[in-house]
């Protein structure tokens, strides 16, 4: 599906949970109610509900501040932030001491060190394959 079809859904879904009807003369009115610069247009409103446009960061905060939704998951949905969560958990549960103890000295030494370190790690993982091992950049 397209992001700007993606994210209109959200944003009906949205206003729509909050009791609100999805729109553009309920969009633009709310969102001016609590935006402090220049006024959005019924046209704004209507690209942001109708897959045309996809609001500035600064009025997507207010719309999720509105809506009571977090902006990262009314701008990229829900998958990204679970996707996210699932990383942070695997990274809190399966690091332990040592190997808390072995990034500080890693983070300790010199850029080129660094460098060739993890290009050993990356090669390790690549043959055991356990891992998707991200590109490694400036090899081609």
């Amino acid at each position: 599906m397209n992001e700007k079809i993606e994210f209109s859904n959200r944003l009906r879904d949205a206003m729509v949970k909050a009791g609100y009807v999805a729109s553009p003369s309920v969009l633009e009115h709310e969102f001016n109610l609590r935006w402090y610069g220049r006024s959005i247009s019924n046209q704004a409103a209507w690209g942001w509900l109708n897959n045309r446009s996809i609001p500035t960061q600064e009025k997507l905060q207010v719309l999720a501040e509105w809506l009571k939704v977090e902006p990262q998951v009314l701008r990229f949905g829900e998958a990204v932030r679970t996707s996210i969560q699932q990383q942070k958990q695997r990274w809190d549960e399966g690091v332990g001491y040592l190997e808390r103890e072995t990034f500080d000295a890693f983070l300790k030494l010199p850029a080129p060190q660094r460098k060739i370190i993890r290009e050993v790690i990356l090669t390790f993982a690549k043959v055991h394959g356990d891992a998707e091992v991200p590109d490694t950049p400036g090899k081609d």
